[in-house]
């Protein structure tokens, strides 16, 4: 988060995993009704609309809503959720960002709700059959505030601070802050460092934000947060076995969350686009809409450029805990089919169809 962007506050973010996301950006409007999507205990009807990229189309893991509070969801292996305390707010890993997203103008806001409440996040099955999903959630608003919320041993931890900038991934969010100051420009002597570990795109990211001349234009903004997270991107590689973390960068954001526009730069497909939140309509009854980039990003005659009006209706749903285990058992029966001979793109499609059948059956359902 870059909050001295010239009156603007900025956020760029990352995402790096070790396969495709399938990735799309959808419109969520205001008046939707949703619930916790593990026993549907916790109920209730979105505030806010929201922009958000949906990873497999089955949940929300970064976004921003209309009041410019925006959330993005990161891996940490250290994660640990504590047995199901069926006392407490329980939220699936699926909703967890759309909550806040739904409810909450500011990060004061949601900071106040969850020490009052003590949510409990459920883990949920990895839908692609891979490792079990471990991951952390960071906030931010158009006031320059942020949070972090991180589950370890069981117990959530916030850590709650205009001056928190930056999150990556392991180590847990305490131990970062005290790593980072080791280094040249941050407290310490220590060069700055430039491997692919988490803690290492920590401190670049951290001397970057805080070393940017004022920009003189918004334009010029969104390009020094963009060269920000670039500098902390993870290049193609093989990834490193039990570590989704330690991949590849799939995809990038910027978001301007004092005028709410959110900008998606896939890595495959290296077109921009972006979306002012104030092109959409998110009255009450507009509906869902989803703007296609699996199918309509490309190099070539692609999508690029402003594209709120490429948005088209479709269903969002979220999955439930026990929606996530259905698909992952679908997704694990179709590769035990695949003919090891036809190239990965061929089977990864094949996979991805039988995902897609599954996940229309829950929506036709609703």
């Amino acid at each position: 988060m870059w909050p001295e962007a010239n009156g603007s506050v900025i956020v760029g973010r990352n995402m790096d995993f070790h396969q495709d996301l399938h990735t799309n950006l959808w419109k969520l409007p205001r008046g939707v009704d949703r619930n916790d999507r593990v026993e549907g205990k916790l109920k209730w009807t979105s505030k806010y609309g929201s922009v958000i990229a949906g990873v497999y189309d089955i949940l929300s893991t970064d976004g921003v809503n209309e009041k410019g509070l925006a959330g993005h969801i990161l891996w940490l292996a250290e994660s640990e959720y504590g047995d199901p305390d069926p006392d407490r707010p329980q939220l699936a890993m699926s909703v967890w960002l759309q909550y806040f997203l739904d409810n909450f103008a500011s990060v004061a806001e949601a900071v106040r709700w969850v020490e009052e409440n003590n949510p409990q996040v459920i883990p949920m099955t990895d839908p692609t059959g891979g490792s079990k999903p471990a991951i952390h959630l960071a906030i931010d608003d158009a006031t320059g505030d942020s949070a972090i919320f991180e589950y370890i041993d069981g117990k959530l931890d916030v850590y709650h601070s205009e001056d928190y900038w930056v999150m990556t991934n392991s180590p847990s969010y305490d131990q970062q802050l005290e790593l980072v100051k080791k280094y040249e420009g941050l407290g310490g002597d220590q060069p700055l460092p430039g491997t692919c570990a988490a803690p290492d795109r920590f401190a670049r990211a951290t001397f970057y934000v805080h070393n940017q001349p004022e920009p003189k234009s918004r334009v010029q903004a969104t390009a020094a947060m963009a060269s920000i997270i670039r500098n902390a991107a993870q290049p193609y590689r093989i990834p490193e076995p039990g570590k989704p973390d330690a991949s590849t960068t799939l995809w990038q954001v910027v978001i301007d969350l004092t005028n709410p526009r959110y900008i998606f730069e896939s890595v495959t497909c290296p077109n921009v686009v972006w979306v002012d939140l104030k092109d959409l309509d998110f009255t009450e009854g507009s509906g869902d809409a989803k703007l296609d980039l699996v199918k309509g990003l490309a190099v070539e005659n692609g999508l690029s450029g402003n594209v709120a009006h490429k948005f088209e209706k479709h269903k969002f749903h979220i999955v439930s805990i026990e929606q996530a285990k259905l698909i992952g058992e679908v997704a694990a029966k179709a590769k035990e089919g695949l003919d090891s001979t036809k190239p990965i793109e061929d089977r990864i499609k094949t996979v991805q169809e039988k995902v897609d059948a599954k996940l229309a059956e829950f929506v036709d359902a609703t």
